[in-house]
């Protein structure tokens, strides 16, 4: 599967301009895709106004998501401020080409920024089947809680969930050091290939993000990290080599059961 990281420098509370702005680079990718990952919060930055910026959903920037995952062949992934049901969330759509989509709402919310304050924490994940991958994917603080990472069926089969976790962030640059080692952790201890997008530049409360976008295979060896400017990136991910690894290493049959409670 070929995957497509858009590490960006966002326009604060712009979506129009956001949307512009990864469109064209979503136009010119240099070679077919399957999947685009976009950063959290993608079209606003990372904000607490959410009253400001948030969207029904089904409009402008969903409507957009179709429209780009249409128009490539691939699926479009990636967070927004969407307001439903009088409650704020920081929503990840699923966009597949078809227009069949689903949603992920961000778990773990930013206590330190307000976050739990603003928005409504989502109480499941979901799982996504896409050109033969198992596909989770999560939002950004929800990288520091292993056991919601946690690859292992909650039934006690041991089998694997999935086989790539993705995380879109706005992670500031102050904190790097532990968004650079949870991805190479969550690989690991997953063995699973872990993607993360983060975004770069500075927003308007001050905070600047070094991006460290990142591919990590399955034994946590980093395949691809860019830090500070923007950049596009596509990486090609082998379902074989990952069977092939899990099979000759297979950790997970000595996984702990457990149950999450929400």
């Amino acid at each position: 599967m070929n995957i497509t990281l858009l590490q960006a420098d966002l326009y604060w509370h712009d979506p129009v301009a956001n949307r512009a702005m990864l469109e064209e680079r979503i136009f010119n990718l240099p070679e077919p895709t399957d999947l685009i990952v976009l950063p959290e919060m993608f079209t606003t930055g990372f904000t607490m106004d959410a009253s400001a910026v948030a969207e029904p959903m089904s409009l402008a920037t969903f409507r957009w998501m179709k429209q780009m995952a249409a128009q490539t062949g691939a699926v479009v992934t990636g967070s927004y401020v969407v307001k439903e049901n009088g409650n704020f969330f920081n929503r990840l759509i699923w966009m597949q080409p078809d227009g069949q989509f689903d949603t992920y709402d961000k778990r773990h919310l930013f206590r330190i920024a307000g976050e739990d304050t603003v928005y409504t924490a989502g109480t499941h994940r979901i799982i996504k089947e896409w050109k033969g991958w198992r596909i989770c994917p999560l939002v950004c603080y929800d990288l520091r809680f292993p056991a919601w990472s946690r690859n292992v069926c909650a039934d006690d089969s041991r089998n694997f969930e999935y086989d790539l976790l993705l995380y879109v962030a706005n992670w500031p640059a102050v904190r790097r050091n532990p968004w650079n080692i949870l991805l190479q952790a969550r690989a690991i201890e997953n063995l699973s290939y872990v993607v993360g997008v983060n975004r770069v530049g500075q927003d308007n409360n001050g905070h600047s993000y070094s991006g460290d976008s990142a591919v990590i295979d399955f034994k946590g060896d980093v395949l691809f990290r860019h830090s500070d400017t923007e950049i596009i990136h596509q990486q090609t991910l082998s379902l074989d080599e990952l069977h092939a690894f899990r099979t000759k290493f297979p950790a997970n049959l000595d996984a702990d059961s457990f149950t999450l409670f929400s």
